[in-house]
């Protein structure tokens, strides 16, 4: 019998972090995209966080991989899980709403579910798994509001690239655990963006023409973060997070971003949150505990503890 991947407590700690980090990009992205055009602001991503992680590997005197296969495989993910996604969701942003597009981009974590099922035994769809789920992506579109899936058309090429977005995400987890296990974090994650900035260097210098960094401060600062912390720093704990819970569960963390990102929109931008957002982060609440499993235990533990009836 295959053991199960599972969320344990660190795991879950961990994504919690990763997704504060993430839910605040969608703006500092938002913000560079006013002057930099959306393969320009890929390539300072992937290229900035790069110099930061091989530092790091340098510093820390990692090893470095030299079989061949490993750096097919730091293409391969540096394309599925930048290149692709960040290319199609920065292109998307210019044209969708905001909030049908963290609708959409928490459908990675369905994506990733079905896509860690298909290709590990150790990661297949339980009913438990597959209602936590459903509650968990329901929660992000209620907490967003509903209404956002009027304005959904299959034919907006917009809205079609923030799904492949969605679907190359959930293909780079199963990829990463094929591929770059038993790496370290920060070998697998400076490797990733090595492969990514390869080929996104040269695309956004022909397509977009050169890069400058004679910038506006807010778009330099917006830069910093998503590079640096959104990018370099997160993907460590990207990787930790594979390791410990699997591609289908760490998929999971999307749920977690559209709901960060309300709250920061209503602590720095004076939003105020709507009912629905209540109503939405209870739904979701519900999913993760769900998914997490331990709410059962806590049930069947309950039960068992209680006195039954004489006779």
């Amino acid at each position: 019998m295959t053991l199960q991947k599972t969320m344990t407590g660190r795991a879950w700690a961990e994504m919690l972090l990763l997704a504060l980090i993430w839910g605040g990009s969608f703006l500092s992205i938002r913000i560079a995209l006013d002057e930099v055009a959306p393969l320009t602001s890929v390539a300072h991503r992937t290229g900035w966080a790069m110099l930061v992680l091989w530092a790091v590997v340098i510093a820390m005197r990692l090893p470095i991989p030299r079989n061949p296969q490993i750096w097919v495989g730091f293409l391969g993910m540096g394309l599925l899980n930048n290149v692709i996604p960040f290319g199609l969701m920065a292109w998307g942003q210019l044209h969708i709403e905001t909030g049908l597009t963290s609708i959409l981009n928490a459908a990675t974590a369905i994506f990733g579910v079905i896509a860690a099922a298909l290709f590990f035994a150790d990661e297949r769809i339980t009913p438990r798994k597959g209602i936590g789920v459903a509650l968990g992506f329901f929660g992000v579109a209620t907490a967003i509001g509903l209404e956002n899936f009027r304005s959904f058309d299959l034919r907006s090429l917009a809205q079609l690239a923030i799904i492949a977005g969605t679907i190359s995400y959930a293909l780079a987890g199963v990829w990463a655990r094929r591929m770059l296990g038993g790496l370290a974090p920060q070998v697998a994650a400076a490797g990733m963006l090595s492969g990514s900035t390869l080929i996104t260097l040269p695309m956004a210098w022909i397509i977009d023409g050169p890069i400058t960094l004679a910038l506006q401060t807010d778009t330099m600062l917006a830069i910093g973060y998503y590079a640096l912390i959104a990018t370099a720093g997160a993907y460590l704990l990207y990787y930790r997070v594979l390791a410990m819970a699997g591609s289908g569960n760490l998929m999971l963390v999307t749920l977690l971003i559209a709901p960060v990102a309300i709250t920061l929109g209503a602590v720095v931008r004076g939003e105020t949150l709507s009912a629905n957002a209540f109503a939405g982060f209870a739904l979701l609440a519900l999913g993760l505990m769900i998914l997490d499993g331990r709410i059962w235990t806590l049930i069947r533990g309950r039960a068992v503890d209680r006195p039954r009836p004489p006779g």
